[in-house]
């Protein structure tokens, strides 16, 4: 009878319930906020675009490795703003390439001129 005694003594300090410990939102990356920001700016912001989207790129691929250490959220954020980066940059490039071959063909074509 002891025995059972002390059983229900030791089942009543020890199946006291418990709340469930508070969940923790996990925190957003900092990074990838500024890489989707970035991204978007690039894209929107002309001439310096071009400088803004590597600056994206680079930090959204940094927001992305840290994510996977940290546990954070935020992969979309940096995954949005990596896409916009690789955009404008492309865009950019692609300005740029005809913009030159442009050129190129208007000065071939005066020297060849009847004038």
């Amino acid at each position: 009878m002891e025995h059972r005694d002390r059983e229900n003594d030791v089942n009543r300090y020890y199946n006291d319930t418990l709340p469930p410990p508070p969940y923790v939102i996990p925190k957003t990356n900092s990074k990838s906020i500024a890489a989707l920001v970035l991204g978007i700016l690039s894209i929107v912001i002309p001439y310096v675009g071009l400088l803004i989207g590597i600056v994206a790129i680079i930090i959204a691929s940094i927001s992305l490795k840290e994510m996977k250490t940290r546990m954070e959220q935020g992969r979309g954020l940096a995954i949005a703003g990596l896409v916009c980066g690789i955009i404008s940059v492309a865009l950019y490039v692609l300005l740029i390439t005809l913009a030159l071959l442009f050129s190129f063909a208007v000065s071939s074509s005066d020297m060849y001129s009847t004038y």
